[in-house]
């Protein structure tokens, strides 16, 4: 119950039912702040208790100075939590493990139960090993159940061990797309009330809900399993970015193009730790699809979240996705009630402004290894010239012409292009030719895009007008379309658009995340062998959102964002050298050149195939029995108890050693000593680099502990799958295939020098530790700038610290890894402004003493904390930013923080 300091607590009568809402107009200041923030006052309002939520943090929340920097926490409690299955399985792992802690401890296992809705969608499993056949989708989903029967049965003991904890089955859909179709409320109600939909999610990419205004952002597992057990998120009441949208996208441009150029201004403005939030007259000319596909790449922004405020457009998309009319008239009711409304003219208060004219984007795409590395789509062919530089030999430099081409120079000239035609013999007997920039991976894949019919239906009708001209793939173009719900195969089905994309061997291969989470499945055998016989810098073309080196495949090493009708382009043009848009794309039946202007439907014919192919019906028989799953999944037979019965044989489901030797007491934290540097790590390492997700190599430490367990080869899976298992997570940590670990240079993969023998020789990272831990030295990580941006992998942190690293010195940190490093007792320290470990001399061969750190026993959080190098010495920033975070490290991480506090409950 909340304390009601504010007299707000009110009734809200919509039809015959009467709710519970606590009004905002009771707070004075409320009235001018930005959507997002209103939504965290209601919060505070709701949940007001008077200790760890109190009348001065909502008066703090009334009274928010939009100049100032953050300094007030809040305690930020979500209505629910959404999570996919290669973070919620160690979830699970962890509540099945903190179950048993409990116990011995004394305490009650039943207490370990979640106390908001928590909803998991196994999304990221499926791999396109299958593709370009009728019967792909049928053979991926066998694989897939054949190679992840032990965590499926896992998830599904989950879903009948915890209350309030439902399971969407495979072959369903993409997490954030069945978010927002079907399992987002935008108005939330339980126990009688009605509040703000909210939520935080074990994905980055949760932030697509914000497109239907509902709050929430992706955090690590640790950080949910949290939140699932109702412990509040401690947070700084942040800045808020406005993003004011004007105008209206020309014909010819996509969702794509808009939220490459919106993330390419966002990350030059820098929006890190900010909400961003969309205002003006552009917004109400914003389709939810645009919004939602906007609110999809915040994580590439940099920003927290990136919402869009309810507005007609919302009520519309909630009922075509087959809400009932009762929520939707609640949603309406609720919003203009507590002014949640979007007003295109006003002007909230906000931190900072940008603008955009929606008019102004041009069609684009990013790569070739970050998203907001944007590219005109008219100059990507002479970009690439340029960037293929970095990823071939010398030798074929010297035969491209160094001196005609210098790599400082922008892209002027082709003839210094790099250049090795292989000739590749195919199984069928076919002989063609590939070279670097070859796109042997052509993917329409991720939520970001397949939840969005305009782009969809575009890519479909590229499909049958170049179908229709006789156009087709090159032969080395593996071509796949994962949706992420079915509703998209439904209504290309019902336009009859489903022969041309499988004319072009866009066939569907699965329901899930697929090519954009690094499943993408093998090459051709014979083009894989082409390619690195030859150390050919082939290509990827995917409509998703991340493309960070090492992500898409093994053999591709540069990897491009498009739109999907540009992805069908790219797969028939067969080559990032072709100019798409001015360049013939091949010739029709009559000899005729084709050129992407004459398959490129209108805006027009795009409108139509959506408003007369989708309907209201699609979406309630999609998610009629949502949670039931199929034949495969009903008869995976269902271990029973309220704890887990491990299988020591298992490779995919193991009991970690977080809790080991745990006592109710805590002991007071300690400086490091004596410590030795396990990796130097260069800028923008996101948390592919750190804990990959992608397939498991034979010759790596993981690949040996799975041999030494009896796993065939072409069972190993990927390391995603297999996060339940600490064991193969702990020897992928630092094995991303293209790290560069600059103590061991010359080296690309998971390698370090291992200062525990002599003359310190290159070793695994994962030997190495295991040695350090042996001999009792602790270890430290040195990164530059933007370190573990990307997914919000919890593994990236959970390895890191079972490596015995205690402490991370970076230039900065993206938002989710800092916390979660603090949320595994590893301490996340900041270089003085503008130093670096190359600006400050280090090599990271040095001995590390980190003195000061015990200032946290005293309560408070030191500002900074003195770090000795061999001869340097430097004051390092305490990236512990909330007194939360303190309690979190204090007690050796977020886990053993909230098992302590429900034991004493």
């Amino acid at each position: 119950m909340s304390a009601n300091s504010f007299d707000a607590r009110s009734t809200l009568q919509v039809g015959d039912e009467s709710y519970e809402i606590f009004r905002l107009d009771k707070v004075e200041g409320s009235a001018r702040l930005p959507y997002s923030l209103k939504v965290l006052l209601e919060n505070l309002l709701r949940t007001e208790d008077g200790a760890n939520i109190t009348a001065d943090h909502i008066r703090a929340l009334g009274g928010w100075d939009s100049r100032a920097q953050p300094s007030q926490e809040i305690q930020f409690t979500p209505a629910r939590v959404i999570m996919q299955d290669f973070t919620g399985v160690p979830c699970v792992v962890d509540l099945a493990t903190m179950r048993e802690a409990v116990k011995e401890l004394g305490g009650d296992p039943a207490k370990i139960n979640p106390l908001a809705p928590a909803e998991l969608v196994i999304d990221h499993s499926v791999i396109a090993d299958k593709f370009g056949t009728a019967n792909a989708f049928q053979q991926n989903v066998e694989l897939e159940y054949g190679r992840n029967k032990e965590r499926y049965q896992f998830l599904r003991w989950g879903q009948t061990a915890f209350d309030e904890f439902k399971v969407v089955p495979p072959g369903t859909g993409i997490v954030h797309q069945v978010n927002i179709e079907h399992l987002a409320r935008t108005v939330m109600t339980r126990n009688g009330q009605a509040y703000p939909d909210t939520l935080v999610g074990t994905d980055s990419h949760t932030t697509m809900v914000n497109g239907l205004g509902v709050l929430g952002w992706g955090v690590g597992g640790i950080e949910a399993e949290a939140a699932m057990l109702g412990q509040p998120v401690s947070m700084l009441i942040p800045r808020v970015v406005g993003f004011k949208l004007t105008g209206e996208l020309k014909p010819g441009t996509t969702a794509t193009d808009l939220v490459l150029t919106i993330t390419e201004m966002l990350r030059k403005h820098g929006v890190v730790g900010k909400f961003v939030e969309f205002y003006g007259e552009g917004v109400a000319a914003t389709s939810l699809a645009n919004r939602a596909t906007i609110g999809n790449m915040s994580p590439e922004f940099g920003s927290t979240a990136a919402i869009f405020p309810i507005d007609d457009e919302t009520l519309n998309y909630l009922k075509l996705t087959g809400r009932s009319e009762q929520q939707v008239a609640l949603v309406e009711a609720y919003a203009k009630e507590q002014g949640l409304w979007l007003d295109p003219a006003a002007e909230p208060d906000f931190s900072e402004k940008l603008e955009l004219d929606l008019s102004t984007v041009v069609p684009s795409i990013a790569g070739p290894k970050r998203p907001q590395d944007r590219i005109v789509l008219a100059e990507a062919a002479q970009q690439f010239t340029h960037d293929v530089r970095n990823y071939v030999s010398e030798a074929d430099l010297d035969e491209a012409g160094k001196e005609s081409f210098p790599a400082s120079d922008a892209p002027a000239v082709s003839n210094g292009t790099p250049s090795k035609p292989t000739q590749v013999v195919a199984a069928d007997g076919s002989v063609f030719e590939i070279d670097h920039g070859a796109v042997t991976v052509a993917a329409i894949t991720s939520c970001t895009n397949t939840s969005n019919p305009y782009v969809m239906v575009a890519a479909a009708l590229v499909a049958k007008k170049a179908v229709e001209k006789g156009l087709s793939r090159k032969p080395w173009v593996k071509t796949t379309l994962a949706p992420g719900s079915k509703v998209v195969t439904d209504y290309f089905d019902k336009a009859n658009l489903t022969p041309y994309l499988d004319k072009l061997g866009f066939n569907l291969v699965g329901y899930g995340c697929t090519t954009c989470i690094g499943n993408s499945g093998p090459l051709d055998e014979e083009i894989s062998k082409a390619i690195n016989e030859n150390d050919l810098a082939v290509t990827s073309v995917l409509s998703g959102n991340r493309n960070f080196e090492g992500r898409i495949n093994p053999d591709v090493k540069m990897n491009y964002l498009a739109s999907p009708p540009l992805v069908v382009a790219y797969a028939i043009a067969g080559s990032m050298k072709v100019d798409i848009t001015t360049e013939a794309l091949g010739t029709d039946q009559d000899g005729n050149p084709v050129y992407l202007k004459d398959i490129w439907p209108s805006e027009a014919e795009v409108n139509d195939v959506v408003a007369n192919a989708i309907g209201e019906d699609m979406f309630s028989k999609s998610y009629e029995d949502v949670f039931a799953g199929d034949a495969q999944w009903q008869a995976l037979p269902i271990p029973t108890g309220d704890t887990f019965e491990w299988d020591p044989q298992s490779t995919y489901v193991r009991k970690p050693p977080y809790f080991e030797g745990m006592t109710m007491e805590t002991s007071p934290v300690s400086d490091v000593q004596g410590a030795r540097v396990l990796a130097k790590l260069g800028d923008s390492v996101t948390t592919d680099h750190i804990s990959p997700a992608g397939a498991i190599k034979a010759d790596t430490p993981a690949g040996q502990y799975l041999t030494e367990h009896g796993v065939e080869r072409r069972d190993f899976n990927s390391y995603g799958s297999r996060r339940g298992n600490h064991e193969v997570m702990i020897r992928g940590t630092f094995a991303n295939i293209r790290l560069r670990n600059q103590i061991a240079p010359g080296t690309e993969g998971g390698f370090t020098r291992d200062f525990t023998q002599e003359g310190g020789p290159v070793s695994f990272i994962y030997d190495a530790s295991q040695n350090y831990q042996a001999a009792g030295i602790p270890l430290v990580i040195l990164a530059g700038k933007e370190y573990g941006s990307g997914s919000s992998r919890d593994w990236a942190a959970k390895g890191t610290a079972l490596l015995g690293v205690k402490a991370v010195i970076a230039e900065s940190y993206e938002r989710i890894h800092r916390s979660n490093l603090i949320g595994m007792g590893v301490l996340p320290l900041q270089f003085p402004e503008g130093a670096s470990a190359q600006s400050l001399g280090l090599t990271g061969e040095e001995t590390f003493d980190i003195t000061g750190v015990t200032a946290l026993n005293d309560g408070g959080i030191p500002e900074t904390v003195k770090v000795k190098a061999g001869d340097v010495e430097f004051d390092a920033k305490v990236r512990i930013d909330t007194p939360g975070e303190a309690d979190y490290y204090r007690n050796g991480g977020i886990m053993q923080y909230v098992l302590r506090s429900l034991i004493r409950k």
